[in-house]
């Protein structure tokens, strides 16, 4: 019998922006040759690394303690690591960092000069030659969680060569920044509608993993980014969504838990 893989902790956040037509979300688009959903458009996110649980990383933390974050996440401990770990992907992914300074003031990139150094930061975070939370220390800058929201809980169905055990959070794109792909992991960014990213996969203009579908789902309905903020906000009891991937005479598919089936 195969191994079961042990589902790896991961966070992944959507990040939300008010637009006249209604609120946008930031979508990238996965490396084709990634060997992990390539071309698939989601939201910033990945595993949780262990700099993320450090010390060091969580005296930065503004807004939550590993108390509160654990509270949050139904964890006995070790929740503010995917907080954490939210904003270190978007910062690499996307190249948006929610922080401020020491009197707890957001930071805003105005600058050319600041503009290019932190551009060269993030580079080197990607390429491994500077640390995240060594970045944040330089700049004399705080991890902003402030505004982090949870809002769902899934883990990838046994089968794939990667599993993950991923929270979502929702929080609003940090101001006068502006959201790029890596050209490494990611190839291409959107900002754009819930009910838009829908209709575009039906049509099959964009690739999307059932939790990003799912997701987007259940956000469609709201116009305003602080909607979306008081949504998660209001959530008490977040369950864990676990798909099965079956097999029925050579046919495959994805059983949800209320799904008939689900649990033979």
């Amino acid at each position: 019998m195969a191994e079961i893989l042990s589902p790896r902790p991961a966070a992944t956040v959507i990040t939300l922006r008010d637009a006249p037509k209604g609120y946008e979300i930031l979508m990238l688009q996965r490396n084709l040759n990634s060997d992990f959903v390539g071309g698939a458009y989601v939201f910033p996110g990945g595993a949780v690394d262990a700099d993320d649980a450090g010390a060091s990383a969580q005296r930065l933390a503004l807004g939550q303690s590993d108390v509160s974050a654990s509270l949050r996440l139904g964890l006995e401990r070790g929740g503010l690591a995917y907080y954490i770990a939210c904003l270190r992907e978007l910062f690499e992914e996307a190249g948006l960092l929610l922080a401020c300074d020491r009197e707890s003031v957001p930071v805003h990139f105005l600058d050319d000069e600041t503009i290019r150094r932190m551009a060269r930061h993030r580079r080197e975070v990607n390429s491994g030659t500077l640390g995240f939370v060594a970045m944040m220390e330089r700049e004399d800058l705080r991890l902003d969680l402030r505004g982090l929201e949870y809002v769902a809980h899934w883990i990838t169905p046994v089968g794939p060569p990667r599993r993950f055990d991923t929270r979502f959070f929702v929080a609003l794109a940090p101001e006068r920044q502006v959201a790029t792909h890596d050209s490494g992991e990611t190839v291409a960014d959107k900002w754009i509608r819930p009910r838009d990213a829908l209709d575009a996969r039906r049509r099959g203009e964009l690739d999307m993993i059932l939790p990003t579908v799912r997701n987007l789902e259940d956000l469609a309905d709201f116009t305003t980014s602080q909607q979306v903020l008081d949504y998660a906000r209001s959530l008490t009891d977040i369950p864990c969504v676990e798909p099965r991937i079956v097999t029925d005479e050579g046919v495959v598919s994805i059983l949800m838990p209320d799904d008939e089936g689900y649990d033979v």
